[in-house]
């Protein structure tokens, strides 16, 4: 059979499900391919977020068609037989990087995430196959302390012996010991943490967190517009800054005049180091 892969998204990260689905029907002796023009018999169609667009099909045609993924439905899963298949970065051939997750889920339910209505509480879960071609880790995990075998996921990392990236550190509930191993990585960029709540005093644990982890070596996503003042989203973002932690704004409305002229004046790094927001124009 011939197999056609689209991913609607293209957002600079290669797509585990349709890497998952190359490697089932490469096993089944199957064609697979990226689909752009031609006749398959299987066409896969996998859509992360539900504001990309789907493409424009009229160059392909199929027997079968298979939507999938969290912008399409949010319930939405691979079979089992798929999903225990190692991911086939070959599809992917730009992409110089691994792909990684030591838990799914999450302790929390933030109500601007669908990660715990998708996924469920944290489990841990077993780490894939790395790419064979790649030159750093992106950990993927949404709140990597929060899993109860993070010391050995810290332990595989250091043995992978490739700088990482994680995407998920929820700095609410990291402790010394935590910081320290943190800190014994090789990281490829800054380490990210946020501050979504402004309710929330998070300046005893990040005074806690950089006795171990240099400040430079942060970056706090704060999020803004969802359940914050003006007045609350200038206290967080100076509070950072004060620690030499670099803030970085999330608008929750990216169509608001405020929060689109806020976010551009705290993440445009010279700007905010140099100019005061009341006298930002």
């Amino acid at each position: 059979m011939k197999i056609g892969l689209i991913d609607v998204d293209g957002h600079g990260f290669p797509n585990i499900a349709l890497m998952k689905i190359s490697s089932f029907h490469k096993y089944r002796k199957d064609i697979v391919e990226m689909a752009t023009i031609g006749d398959y018999d299987i066409c896969y169609v996998s859509k992360l977020f539900n504001f990309s667009e789907d493409p424009n099909s009229s160059l392909i045609s199929y027997k079968h068609l298979y939507k999938g993924g969290t912008g399409y439905d949010i319930k939405s899963k691979l079979p089992i037989r798929i999903e225990n298949c190692q991911p086939d970065y070959s599809i992917y051939p730009l992409y110089k990087f691994s792909l990684q997750f030591f838990s799914r889920g999450c302790i929390r339910s933030c109500p601007f995430c669908v990660v715990r209505e998708k996924e469920g509480y944290i489990t841990p879960a077993k780490p894939m196959n790395l790419n064979p071609q790649g030159k750093y880790i992106e950990v993927l995990d949404n709140n990597f302390f929060a899993n109860p075998e993070w010391k050995s996921a810290i332990s595989y990392l250091l043995e992978a012996n490739q700088p990482v990236n994680f995407h998920g550190v929820d700095v609410r509930i990291m402790d010394e010991e935590q910081a320290y191993h943190l800190n014994l990585l090789k990281h490829r960029k800054q380490i990210h943490i946020a501050w979504d709540f402004p309710e929330m005093d998070l300046l005893p644990k990040l005074n806690e967190v950089i006795k171990y982890i240099k400040p430079y070596k942060l970056m706090c996503y704060v999020l803004i517009g969802f359940n914050s003042s003006p007045e609350q989203d200038l206290y967080r973002v100076t509070k950072l800054n004060e620690l030499g932690i670099s803030p970085f704004v999330m608008p929750f409305n990216k169509s608001d005049k405020y929060q689109k002229r806020f976010a551009r004046w705290v993440n445009h790094k010279a700007v905010f180091k140099s100019v005061k927001w009341e006298n930002y124009k």
